[in-house]
């Protein structure tokens, strides 16, 4: 059966997410290639914290490139505190080192299961799309629902690049090798 490939503003958006079941820490299992991303990087997750004001999430993306942790860290919030859509907005600061210049992206959970264990995540503009998981592994029936579900809202899955994820997962404690956004000074030069 062909999905129908939706088109312009039209999508659909978890209602009545239940943010602090949301929180904790997601691995990236497939991604549409970003500038801000290593094209390298492995075993990429984000883990988020609900700040004690229930309305603001602290966000940590982590990346290992070449043997290195890259990571970044934000804050997320509803883009419409009246909605009870899943449409959040994040906010990182540029260049990560010396972080002077805001950038606020689009967040939208597109899917999220009823044990919070798998999402897609995507935004308006169908530029980036994610398929998160609890687990760094998925099962292939599941990511292939995800995908479909992708399509279905009108991405190009082509697209779509898996992320090698290792087992168990590296730690994520500070070392010497840690590099604060990294990547994101690395891909204004293309590498």
């Amino acid at each position: 059966m062909a999905a129908t490939k939706k088109s312009g503003s039209e999508m659909t958006v978890v209602r009545g997410l239940d943010v602090a079941r949301y929180m904790g820490r997601w691995y990236e299992i497939a991604s549409f290639p970003n500038f801000f991303q290593p094209r390298d990087g492995r075993d990429t997750r984000a883990t988020y914290e609900l700040r004690p004001d229930g309305a603001t999430v602290d966000v940590l993306n982590e990346t290992w490139s070449k043997g290195k942790r890259d990571y970044i860290q934000g804050t997320a919030y509803k883009a419409d505190p009246a909605s009870d859509e899943a449409k959040l907005k994040v906010k990182f600061y540029l260049p990560p080192f010396l972080p002077v210049i805001p950038v606020v992206g689009d967040y939208w959970v597109l899917y999220v299961d009823d044990d919070y264990q798998y999402a897609l995540v995507g935004e308006p503009r169908r530029k980036n799309l994610w398929i998160l998981c609890r687990q760094t592994q998925i099962e292939e029936e599941v990511y292939n629902q995800l995908v479909d579900k992708a399509r279905e809202e009108g991405y190009d899955v082509e697209k779509l690049h898996k992320t090698p994820q290792d087992d168990p997962p590296p730690q994520s404690d500070a070392a010497p090798t840690d590099t604060k956004g990294g990547w994101w000074f690395s891909s204004l030069f293309g590498k």
